[in-house]
């Protein structure tokens, strides 16, 4: 005798050009407001919401994505990466969304409540791209150099060569020259 899963339901939808406007006016008005508040208060709130999250067993959709912004807090914290500068302001710019309180669906709302966390956190993966990547082949590296293995690079080395290759990347989406779809490359492009 066989027992059948629990049912699930299957929800996918597009956001057309309306969509992602009102999600870049979101994240506009916050990186504007995020440069009266402190880089500590944006850490935190950013925790805040990945501590808040997977504590309420979210669906898998939520737990990926606030993987990812686990990720970028990773990304600030982590003392080998060193991220400073333009680069540091940058991701935080990204970051201050989370460090707003008004949410468009109430985070206490079951299966929905991290909804729009989740598309934001999505959209700024998107815009981070390069900044994500590098970080990843920077952890990578990382372990195997902790490992003992003889072609990992020195901590140091690999940090300036990824986050110089994070630049040139980020310049080069800036411009187009990647190919990707001017959409989300330009989703995040004005800053106020």
């Amino acid at each position: 005798m066989t027992v059948d899963a629990a049912p699930t339901l299957r929800i996918e939808f597009d956001l057309n050009q309306d969509d992602l406007a009102y999600f870049r006016e979101r994240l506009h008005a916050s990186r504007k407001a995020w440069k009266f508040r402190d880089e500590a208060k944006v850490m935190s709130s950013a925790d805040a919401l990945v501590a808040e999250a997977l504590k309420s067993a979210p669906p898998n959709y939520v737990v990926e994505r606030i993987n990812k912004l686990k990720t970028l807090i990773a990304m600030l914290t982590d003392r080998d990466w060193k991220l400073e500068g333009d680069d540091r302001e940058h991701v935080l710019d990204m970051l201050a969304y989370f460090a707003d309180p008004a949410d468009l669906i109430p985070d206490r709302v079951p299966g929905i409540g991290f909804l729009d966390d989740a598309i934001m956190i999505e959209l700024v993966a998107a815009e981070l791209e390069p900044e994500m990547e590098a970080y990843s082949d920077f952890c990578i590296n990382r372990e195997e150099l902790r490992a003992g293995r003889a072609d990992a690079n020195p901590v140091d080395v690999s940090r300036d060569y990824l986050q110089s290759r994070m630049r040139r990347r980020r310049r080069r989406r800036g411009s187009g020259g990647d190919g990707r779809s001017e959409a989300l490359s330009s989703l995040f492009s004005s800053k106020g």
